[in-house]
C-alpha cells in the first residue's frame, strides 16, 4: 500500500482550505458574523476592528443567543440551524446555511465567543485557537452574542502577507458593513475603527437608511423611487437622477430577498434604461431590492454567496429595465407610452366567399441598373415637376438615418480598471509634431477665431483647426504636472468658504489621503458631513470645486498603489479637464494666439491627457487636391 497516492486530509488542513473559500480577507469575517447576527433576530449590531481587521474584529449583537451545547457545536463543520435537509436549500430565508463560516474563521484565527439566551442568567464562553478547542466555561454576559476574532491568519503567514495596508482593508470592511446595513434598515448598526465611532445607523425606513448610510446632502434629493410588482418578482428601491451620475460610482447595490448580490447582466439592464440620458463615461446610482420565490433562485453557487442564478433570468431583466425606465419617465426625461389608450386592431373575420384586392405594385419601367451615367437624375413625381425648390436644403435632402443620433455601442458597458489606462502624450502623432520641432520660434501665423471655441491658423505648410478648450486643457495639464512633480502647487484663496458634502466613504478616504489633496493646492477643513474649502488650485473654476474634489478622491481610491509619477499625471489630468471649463466660449485673435503659443511650447500638444484630438492639420497638398489643382 506504499504506492497509494490518495490520502484523506486531516481536519485541520481541510478546515484551512475551506477557510480560503469563505475567509479571503478581514472583510469576509465581518460579513459572515454580521449576517449571523441578522439571522439571530438582532435589533442592534456593533462592529469594531483594529489594524484593518488583522489584530481584532469584534461583532456584538442583541439577538437570541446560543445555549452551551449550540455554542460548542457552532464551530463544527456543516453544523447549522438554518437547514435540515437538501430540499431546504430551495426555500432559504436566511443569510447563512452551510455551517462553514465559523469553523473556517476559527481555523485561521484566535476566536472567542460569548453568548447567552434570554431564559438563562449565565452565559457561556468558548475559546478556539487555529481550529483547536481550548476551553468552554460559564461567563457573565448580556443577552445575545459577542465574537472576538484576534490575529487573523496568524497560523498561515503566507496569506497574512498578502493582506493590503490597514486603510485598504478598512475600506473593504466598510463596504461589507454597508451592504449588510442597506438591506436591513430595521436594524440599528454601529461601526468603530480602533474604538473610534465612524458610522452609526439608527433603525429607520429604506430611504432614510440609504441617505444615512451613503451620507452627503445631495443624495436625498437625487433619489427616484422604483416600484414594480409582477407574478415573477417584486422590485422596489431607488435610482439616482441622470444629472447626479458620476465618473466612478460605487453607489450601485442589488439585493434579492434581503441578500446582496452582483450581476453584470442585470446591471446592464439598468444602464440601458439610462441610455442617452447620461454621458458615456458616467455611472448612475441605484439601490434596488428584489423579492422573489426562493425556489426560483439558487444561492448555493459560490462560497461568498454573491452570485445567484435565476430561473427566469430574461424576464427579470426586462422587468428591471422597464421598472427603471418607468421611474425615469415620471421625471420627464424618458418618453412614456400610454397603455390606457385603446390600441386594438380591427382584424376582419375570414370568409370563404369574400373577395380580397391584391395591393398594387409600383414599377418604374425606365429603371436600368446597368445604365452607365455619371449622375443619375432623381425620379420626380408628376405632381412636383413644376415645383422649384425654395431652399438649398431641398437640393440636398438629409437621410433619416443621418439625422438620428446613433445609439451607444454595446462596448460602452464594459468596465476598465483605471490602472490599465495610459495617457497619450502625442509624441508620435503625425507630421505636425515632427515639423514643428524644426522651427520652434513662431510656427504659426494668421490666427482667426471662428465659432464658439475654435480657431484656424497658418501652420508651416498647411492649416491647423484648433479646439481652444482642449488646447487649454493640454496647457493646464503640463502646468499642473510640473507643479505636482516639484511639490510647488499654487493655491488661490476663496472669498467665502465652499461647503462640499461627501459620502461616508469619501470622508474616510479624505481622512487617509488628505495630504495628497492639499499638495494639489486645496486648502480645506474636515467637517461632520464633508469639508469646508478655503482655497483651490490656480485656474480651477469655483463652480468645479465639488466635482473636482469628488473625482480626485475616486481616482485616489482606484490608483492607491500607483507610483507617485503616475498618480501625479492622473491628478493633473483631472485638474486640467476641470480647469479648462473656465475658458470662455469665444476668444479674440490675440487671446487665441497667446494660447497657441503656450500649446506649441508643450513637449507634446496633439492630444489632451485623455486622448482627445486638440487640432486637425490639413496640408497644402490636401487643400490643392480638394480643388483638383
Amino acid at each position: 500500500m506504499e504506492n497509494d497516492k490518495i490520502r484523506v486530509l486531516p481536519d485541520g488542513v481541510a478546515n484551512q482550505i475551506a477557510a480560503g473559500e469563505v475567509v479571503g480577507r478581514p472583510a469576509s469575517v465581518v460579513k459572515e458574523l454580521m449576517e449571523n447576527s441578522v439571522d439571530a433576530g438582532s435589533r442592534t449590531i456593533t462592529v469594531n476592528y483594529k489594524d484593518g481587521g488583522r489584530s481584532l474584529i469584534q461583532v456584538v449583537d442583541d439577538g437570541c443567543g446560543m445555549s452551551e451545547t449550540d455554542a460548542r457545536l457552532a464551530f463544527e463543520r456543516h453544523a447549522t440551524s438554518k437547514i435540515r435537509r437538501a430540499e431546504d436549500l430551495y426555500q432559504l430565508a436566511s443569510f447563512g446555511f452551510r455551517g462553514e463560516a465559523l469553523p473556517s474563521v476559527a481555523s485561521v484565527a484566535e476566536v472567542e465567543l460569548r453568548t447567552r439566551t434570554a431564559d438563562r442568567e449565565i452565559g457561556t464562553q468558548v475559546v478556539i485557537h487555529g481550529g483547536r478547542f481550548v476551553s468552554q466555561e460559564p461567563v457573565q454576559t448580556a443577552v445575545g452574542t459577542q465574537f472576538l476574532v484576534k490575529n487573523l491568519f496568524y497560523n498561515t503567514p503566507a496569506r497574512r502577507r498578502f493582506l493590503k495596508e490597514a486603510n485598504v482593508e478598512g475600506r473593504h470592511i466598510r463596504s461589507e458593513f454597508l451592504r449588510v446595513a442597506l438591506c436591513n434598515p430595521e436594524v440599528a448598526f454601529s461601526l468603530y475603527d480602533n474604538d473610534v465611532l465612524i458610522a452609526t445607523l439608527p433603525a429607520s425606513n429604506l430611504r432614510q437608511r440609504i441617505v444615512s448610510a451613503i451620507g452627503g446632502k445631495d443624495i436625498a434629493k437625487n433619489l427616484l423611487e422604483v416600484g414594480a410588482d409582477t407574478s415573477i418578482v417584486r422590485i422596489e428601491g431607488f435610482v439616482g437622477r441622470p444629472s447626479a451620475a458620476k465618473k466612478t460610482n460605487r453607489e450601485q447595490y442589488l439585493f434579492v430577498n434581503g441578500r446582496y448580490f452582483s450581476s453584470p447582466y442585470f446591471r446592464k439592464a439598468i444602464l440601458q434604461a439610462y441610455e442617452k440620458l447620461i454621458a458615456p463615461d458616467t455611472q448612475p446610482s441605484y439601490f434596488l431590492y428584489l423579492t422573489i420565490d426562493p425556489q426560483r433562485i439558487d444561492v448555493n453557487v459560490h462560497p461568498q454567496k454573491t452570485e445567484i442564478k435565476f430561473d427566469d433570468e430574461q424576464a427579470v431583466w426586462q422587468i428591471f429595465n422597464a421598472a427603471v425606465r418607468e421611474s425615469l419617465g415620471r421625471l420627464g426625461v424618458v418618453p412614456m407610452m400610454d397603455f390606457e389608450m385603446d390600441s386594438s386592431i380591427d382584424i376582419p373575420v375570414f370568409r370563404e366567399d369574400a373577395a380580397f384586392r391584391i395591393p398594387d405594385l409600383g414599377i418604374n419601367p425606365d429603371f436600368n441598373p446597368f445604365r452607365e451615367e455619371k449622375t443619375a437624375a432623381p425620379h420626380v413625381s408628376r405632381a412636383s415637376d413644376n415645383r422649384a425648390p425654395k431652399h438649398w436644403e431641398n437640393l440636398y435632402p438629409v437621410r433619416e438615418d443621418d439625422a438620428t443620433e446613433p445609439g451607444f455601442p454595446e462596448q460602452r458597458f464594459k468596465e476598465y480598471d483605471s490602472a490599465e489606462l495610459e495617457f497619450i502624450d502625442g509624441s508620435d502623432s503625425g507630421t505636425v509634431q515632427q515639423t514643428l520641432e524644426l522651427d520652434a520660434e513662431r510656427p504659426f501665423s494668421g490666427v482667426l477665431p471662428f465659432g464658439k471655441r475654435y480657431c484656424v491658423a497658418r501652420l508651416r505648410e498647411g492649416l491647423a483647426v484648433v479646439d481652444l478648450r482642449r488646447a487649454f486643457e493640454r496647457v493646464l495639464f503640463e502646468r499642473y504636472r510640473g507643479l505636482l512633480g516639484n511639490n510647488a502647487s499654487v493655491t488661490q484663496q476663496l472669498l467665502f468658504p465652499e461647503q462640499v458634502a461627501l459620502t461616508r466613504e469619501e470622508q474616510a478616504l479624505i481622512a487617509e489621503s488628505g495630504g495628497e489633496i492639499e499638495a494639489m493646492g486645496f486648502d480645506f477643513r474636515t467637517e461632520r458631513d464633508g469639508v469646508s474649502v478655503f482655497g483651490i488650485p490656480a485656474d480651477l473654476p469655483d463652480a468645479q470645486i465639488a466635482g473636482t474634489l469628488r473625482e480626485l478622491l475616486a481616482e485616489l481610491r482606484e490608483t492607491g498603489a500607483c507610483t507617485d509619477e503616475k498618480r501625479h499625471e492622473r491628478m493633473a489630468a483631472i485638474l486640467a479637464r476641470r480647469g479648462a471649463l473656465s475658458l470662455g466660449e469665444a476668444a479674440d485673435a490675440d487671446a487665441a494666439g497667446r494660447l497657441l503659443g503656450e500649446l506649441f511650447a508643450c513637449g507634446s500638444f496633439n492630444y489632451t491627457p485623455d486622448g482627445a484630438s486638440v487640432l486637425i492639420y490639413i496640408t497644402d497638398e490636401e487643400i490643392a487636391g480638394r480643388f483638383n489643382a
